[in-house]
């Protein structure tokens, strides 16, 4: 009975037909001959309720729902749920549905409703977007199901505190992936690169076809053979190459909600994917005041586990990343020429010049690729048309911050670093895109 009173709520046509009951009754005390018409309609929807209610409550297992969602949500990205109700009344039932979702996204109105025929089951889906890293606590799922009557309603609950991690993108990862191997000139924008010179690692030999280069002609193999064979290469592989992410304060800018370091760690995991997919080796290292977490390369499929690991714990603070401290660890610990791919943020040339010795002396023993963030903000206000005098203002001063953005891609471009200067929104492509450009030019 104690349940019964928990679960059980009065719909919106109770509360309706009550009033006008209680309205009959003002009439009927002006006018007592009518007095009769709501003691009958009084009778009628007591009877009426207690029949809705009876309905409701006698089936033990009216209504089945559960929460269908991915082991692990990825930050940044629509992540789909869906929730599966299913009727096992005899009747149709009108249902609302309400899910608690985790308190990170501040949402409320998780609210959804559906006719669901006898032993039908039908799918609600939904998306959520989480901005930051760590667990999400998915509480209730609450069923409101009325009868054919609509005067009662009686809840059902399903799948409290359910701990769902919410990791790097998972779900650009192998979109990526997919774009990458097979069809790399699709909308996402990755680009085929034209393959310069050759690998020297000899793979075969074999029999000349139309197109072959006729540079590779093995004439000794074709005096023996007494037709023309060539040398067949294959690509160098298992090269090393490092994701380095900067985890200082720059790095906690923020751009559409998620930190700049977010950004880094996605294009961090969706790189080394396509690395170990490539058969070339990824590493890791993070650093802000001191290098951190640190992961030798390999392309192993354990491999990417590790790096998903660990950046799924990378955090950030308001430290200043010292790149000093990065040089000496990388010059201990990296002694094979690797590329090295250096997410980082710089907002004004004084800023560059304090870290560009210690980059200069890095590129001097690996191939450098330094990866920093366009202010979009700024750009756009610089782009506007001025119409005051202290709108000419905020666009100079915006157009001197852009501008200085760009005098740092010349000035690295100058000591011979490698570039990528991108919207936060554009880095993984653009990385991506880097990587396979200085693959099939042979730098690496």
């Amino acid at each position: 009975m104690i349940q019964l009173f928990k679960d059980l709520f009065l719909s919106r046509y109770f509360f309706i037909l009550l009033i006008v009951i209680v309205l009959l009754f003002v009439v009927a005390y002006i006018f007592p001959i009518l007095f009769f018409i709501p003691q009958l309609l009084l009778v009628a929807f007591v009877l009426v309720f207690i029949t809705d209610i009876m309905v409701l409550f006698n089936v033990k297992k009216g209504i089945e729902a559960k929460r269908q969602v991915a082991d692990k949500l990825s930050i940044g990205d629509e992540n789909n749920i869906v929730l599966s109700v299913k009727n096992f009344y005899r009747f149709p039932v009108k249902v609302e549905v309400i899910d608690e979702v985790p308190i990170q996204f501040q949402i409320r109105d998780t609210q959804f409703e559906a006719d669901i025929d006898t032993l039908e089951e039908k799918n609600i889906a939904y998306t959520l977007r989480p901005v930051k890293r760590g667990t999400y606590t998915f509480k209730w799922i609450n069923i409101y199901v009325s009868g054919f009557l609509r005067l009662a309603k009686r809840r059902f609950r399903f799948e409290a505190n359910r701990e769902i991690p919410v990791y790097p993108s998972i779900i650009q990862m192998h979109q990526y992936e997919l774009m990458a191997f097979v069809n790399p000139n699709a909308e996402l924008g990755l680009k085929k690169i034209r393959k310069i010179g050759q690998s020297s690692e000899f793979e075969q030999i074999k029999e000349y076809t139309l197109g072959n280069d006729i540079r590779t002609i093995n004439w000794k193999a074709t005096a023996r053979k007494n037709q023309l064979m060539v040398n067949q290469y294959e690509d160098e592989k298992s090269q090393h190459i490092y994701n380095l992410i900067d985890k200082g304060r720059l790095m906690r800018s923020p751009f559409n909600e998620m930190t700049l370091l977010d950004y880094a760690i996605n294009a961090s995991l969706v790189l080394s994917n396509i690395i170990i997919k490539k058969q070339d080796k990824a590493g890791l290292l993070s650093f802000n005041h001191q290098p951190d977490s640190f992961l030798k390369p390999d392309n192993r499929i354990k491999q990417l586990k590790s790096i998903l690991e660990i950046l799924y714990k990378e955090k950030t603070n308001f430290l200043e990343s010292d790149f000093s401290k990065v040089y000496a660890f990388v010059r201990k610990n990296i002694k094979r020429r690797s590329l090295l791919i250096l997410y980082t943020n710089f907002n004004s040339m004084s800023g560059l010049k304090r870290q560009l010795p210690y980059l200069r002396i890095i590129n001097r023993f690996h191939l450098l690729v330094v990866v920093f963030f366009k202010n979009t903000g700024i750009e756009t206000i610089s782009q506007q048309k001025a119409n005051t005098l202290e709108d000419i203002y905020i666009n100079t001063i915006a157009e001197k911050f852009a501008y200085e953005k760009r005098q740092i891609v010349k000035e690295l471009n100058k000591n011979g670093i490698q570039t990528i200067l991108t919207a936060p929104d554009d880095l993984t492509l653009n990385t991506i895109n880097k990587y396979l450009e200085l693959k099939s030019r042979g730098l690496i």
